[in-house]
C-alpha cells in the first residue's frame, strides 16, 4: 500500500522531530497500542461517522487505552490524525516511526518464528548468532508457529533466515519432485 506508506510518512517524520527529549522507543510503544485500536474496523466506522465530533473520537481512543498514557507529542498527532481524516494511516504512521527510531540507533526489528517458546537465555543465545550474522544489532520477538515443527524462521527487514523443519521439508518435496 504505497498511498498509505506516502501518507503516513510525513506524520513519522514529525513526530520524530517533535520527540525532542522524550525517549524514542516510548513514543514507539505509545503509537504501537494506538495503531492497534485503529486498526479496529469499527473504530473507523465511528470516526469516519460525518456526525461524530472529532473529540468524541480521540475520548474513545484514549479511554480504551487507560493503561497508556500518551506524551504531549503523541496526543497532538492523534489530534491532528483524526481531525484529517487519517485514521487508517496511524498504524503505517507507527511502522514507519519505528524505522526512523531504528535507523537513528542502529537496530533492525527481528521477528523470530520458532515451532516452541524459546525462553529468556535461548532467546539471548539466538539473538546472539543473529546479530552476528545479519551484523547490526537486534531487537527480537519471538512468534509461536507450531506448524514450523522444529527451527526457526527469522524475518529481519525484507530478509529472511528459514532453518525450520518445514522449509527444509519443502526444499526435499521440490528436489524429489524435479
Amino acid at each position: 500500500m504505497a498511498e498509505l506508506a506516502t501518507i503516513a510518512r510525513p506524520y513519522a517524520e514529525a513526530l520524530f522531530k517533535a520527540a525532542g527529549q522524550t525517549n524514542p522507543r516510548e513514543l514507539a510503544d505509545q503509537l504501537d497500542a494506538l495503531g492497534q485500536v485503529a486498526s479496529l474496523q469499527e473504530l473507523r466506522q465511528f470516526a469516519d461517522n460525518p456526525k461524530v465530533q472529532p473529540d468524541a473520537v480521540y475520548d474513545l481512543i484514549v479511554s480504551s487505552l487507560k493503561v497508556v498514557t500518551f506524551a504531549p507529542a503523541v496526543q497532538n498527532l492523534l489530534h491532528a490524525v483524526i481531525e484529517n481524516g487519517r485514521l487508517s494511516a496511524l498504524p503505517e504512521i507507527a511502522v514507519q516511526y519505528r524505522s526512523l527510531v531504528n535507523a537513528q540507533s542502529g537496530v533492525s526489528d527481528a521477528t523470530v518464528y520458532s515451532a516452541f517458546p524459546i525462553n529468556g537465555t535461548q532467546l539471548t543465545d539466538v539473538v546472539s548468532a543473529l546479530e552476528k550474522r545479519f551484523d547490526r544489532k537486534l531487537n527480537a520477538s519471538v512468534v509461536v508457529e507450531p506448524e514450523l515443527i522444529g527451527g526457526i524462521r527469522v524475518v529481519v527487514g525484507d530478509e529472511v533466515l528459514d532453518t525450520s523443519v518445514k522449509a527444509r521439508l519443502e526444499q526435499m518435496k521440490v528436489a524429489l519432485t524435479a
